[in-house]
Parts: structure tokens; C-alpha cells; sequence
């Protein structure tokens, strides 16, 4: 497999199995180490995969206000 196909296959899998289409976020994380495993190191050694843990609501509405408050306009917040 070229590295060209081994792109459109990495595509293909990451289409029909991401968390954010309904997919079991275990199996994407799997399948993506194992498609980076599979192929030559320097083929994949530029894409990583990161997975962010989204933080508590309370925390998500303090960072968005203080975001606010330092964008300072014309305007007081």
C-alpha cells in the first residue's frame, strides 16, 4: 500500500467511525493507532491523535465571560 492509499484508507475509516457521527469512541481510537502502526513510521509520524476532555459547564461559562470582559470595546460588560 502507497502512501496515497494508506491516506484514503485513514479517511475512510475516520468518515465511517468518528465519535462526532455516532461512532464508539474506543473502537476510532484503535483503529486510528492501528492504521498509524501499520503503515512505514515517517508515513504518519505529522498526524497524532489528541483527545480533549471537555471541561465541567461552570468552568466553560467562567473562561467565556472573563473572555468577554478582557475584549473590552466602547462597550462595558
Amino acid at each position: 500500500m502507497n502512501e496515497e492509499q494508506q491516506w484514503r484508507a485513514r479517511r475512510a475509516f475516520i468518515r465511517a467511525h468518528h465519535p462526532d457521527r455516532g461512532g464508539d469512541a474506543a473502537v476510532f481510537i484503535a483503529g486510528l493507532a492501528r492504521l498509524d502502526h501499520a503503515g512505514p513510521p515517517e508515513a504518519f509520524d505529522r498526524v497524532r491523535v489528541i483527545v480533549v476532555r471537555r471541561r465541567p459547564l461552570v468552568v466553560r461559562l467562567i473562561r467565556a465571560l472573563s473572555r468577554r470582559c478582557r475584549r473590552r470595546s466602547a462597550r462595558v460588560c
